[in-house]
C-alpha cells in the first residue's frame, strides 16, 4: 500500500468513528433528558396526590369534630365514611406510586436497550467500513 492510500484509510476510519461517537452521545443525551422530564412529571403527580390526600384528611377531621358536637350517632357514621375515604385514597396513592415506579423501570430498560442497539449498530458500521476498505485495497 502506498502512503496516500494508508492516509485515506485512516481518515475514513477516524471520520466514521467520530460520527458514530457523536450520534451515540446525542442519542444518550436526548434519552436522559426525556427520562428526567418524565421523572419530574411523575414527581409532580405524586406531590399533587399527597396534597389532595392531606386536604381530604383535614376536611374529614373537621367534619368529624362538628358531628361529634351535634350527635354521637352521626359521629359513628362519619367516622366510618372517613375511614373508607382514607382507605380508598391510600389505595389510590399506592396505585399511583406503583405506576410511577413501573414507568421509571420501563424507561430505564428502554434507555439501556436503546444504548445497546446504538452501540451494536455503530460496531457493525465500523466493521463494514473496515471490510470494505480491506476488500477495496
Amino acid at each position: 500500500m502506498k502512503l496516500g492510500e494508508v492516509v485515506v484509510v485512516v481518515v475514513v476510519v477516524v471520520v466514521v468513528v467520530v460520527v458514530v461517537v457523536v450520534v451515540v452521545v446525542v442519542v444518550v443525551v436526548v434519552v436522559v433528558i426525556v427520562v428526567v422530564v418524565v421523572v419530574l412529571v411523575m414527581t409532580v403527580v405524586v406531590v399533587v396526590v399527597v396534597v389532595v390526600l392531606v386536604v381530604i384528611v383535614v376536611v374529614g377531621v373537621v367534619i368529624v369534630v362538628v358531628v361529634v358536637v351535634v350527635v354521637v350517632v352521626v359521629v359513628v357514621v362519619v367516622v366510618v365514611v372517613v375511614v373508607v375515604v382514607v382507605v380508598v385514597v391510600v389505595a389510590f396513592v399506592v396505585v399511583v406510586v406503583v405506576v410511577v415506579v413501573v414507568v421509571q423501570v420501563v424507561l430505564v430498560v428502554v434507555v439501556v436497550v436503546h444504548v445497546v442497539v446504538v452501540v451494536v449498530v455503530a460496531l457493525v458500521v465500523v466493521v463494514v467500513v473496515v471490510v470494505v476498505v480491506v476488500v477495496v485495497l
